[in-house]
């Protein structure tokens, strides 16, 4: 921001670093971006770099997004519930649900139209590809989120070829779920990997949805997701993914990272936070995360937010917060 208007960004001020990468001693990358931290109150407790800009929030909306089928009528309750909200690793526990879940509304994988990919996880991967298998729709992480929409447009007797068409009822109805929680509306609407429509939202407005959703009312849309994720996170991401590590380890924190190094977070007393790493390094996540968190006065298990540097097969260094 310049000095004479703090509502004007300076485009030749590039973003703060919020995290580098340490390689024996010497500091060999930085990452650059935005972080906001709203206080219990909501208002803005810390902000660095421009937390007022639009970003594409890119899988940090899917709590957003299974607001929105339960609005539209789906009874989706507990694992059901989160893996709808899930970036899940692809894990057989996943492909399991995900398969019952079509079955359970008359629905078959073909109708899914995320891309067919390998599971998430690389130590799933590597057992997944040693038996044989190929790239499957269901195996895609965020194959719970498309089997919930196609079950929530088939409830409502809306077209299921045109699920993720922006246009479809089911996707207008997320759009404005999306803007009640931010508080602010979609500036910009995209294709995310997934195929799914993609509201682009600011990080402060990303930040107050996610305090939203902690703070709903026991039994609202927004409340049971928030609550389905907390209590079960490994169907939200996996069982060696960072999102579950957080949601189990701090009582009541709801978390969702995001591609491109996004990721949100929220306190059940109201506190919350939501960054994004300029050039979309998701290496950095866990440290940032952790820093924001300490910063906030948050505990979390020693080493949770680590990330070693090898060298030769060695321990030699650290991607380590800068803030």
């Amino acid at each position: 921001m310049t000095t004479e208007d703090a509502g004007v960004l300076d485009l030749d001020t590039p973003p703060p670093v919020l995290a580098e990468v340490v390689r024996s001693g010497f500091v060999e990358s930085r990452h650059r971006g935005s972080l906001v931290v709203l206080a219990a109150d909501g208002s803005v407790e810390l902000a660095l770099g421009d937390v007022t800009a639009p970003v594409f929030p890119r899988s940090s909306n899917k709590p957003m997004q299974a607001a929105g089928v339960l609005r539209a009528g789906l009874d989706l309750t507990g694992e059901r519930l989160a893996i709808a909200a899930a970036s899940h690793s692809g894990e057989l526990f996943h492909r399991d649900l995900v398969r019952q879940l079509l079955a359970e509304h008359g629905l078959n994988a073909g109708q899914l139209q995320c891309p067919p990919d390998l599971p998430l996880d690389p130590v799933e991967q590597e057992t997944y590809l040693a038996s044989g298998a190929v790239r499957d729709r269901v195996a895609m992480n965020c194959s719970g989120k498309h089997t919930a929409m196609l079950a929530a447009c088939a409830l409502r007797g809306w077209p299921l070829e045109s699920y993720l068409d922006p246009a479809n009822e089911l996707q207008q109805l997320i759009h404005r779920v999306v803007e009640e929680a931010a508080g602010e509306p979609v500036t910009a609407v995209g294709t995310d990997g997934c195929g799914a429509p993609l509201m682009a939202i600011t990080l402060t407005g990303l930040a107050r949805a996610f305090r939203s959703f902690v703070l709903a009312t026991p039994g609202s849309p927004e409340r049971r997701v928030a609550d389905a994720m907390r209590a079960h996170p490994e169907y939200v991401a996996g069982t060696r993914r960072p999102d579950t590590w957080l949601m189990r380890a701090v009582p009541g924190l709801l978390s969702k990272m995001g591609a491109e190094a996004v990721q949100a977070v929220a306190l059940p007393d109201g506190r919350a936070l939501a960054f994004k790493v300029e050039d979309g390094a998701g290496r950095v996540l866990g440290p940032v995360v952790g820093r924001a968190l300490d910063v906030m006065g948050v505990e979390t298990p020693e080493g949770m937010g680590r990330v070693a540097v090898l060298g030769g097969g060695r321990d030699v260094g650290e991607i380590r917060a800068a803030f």
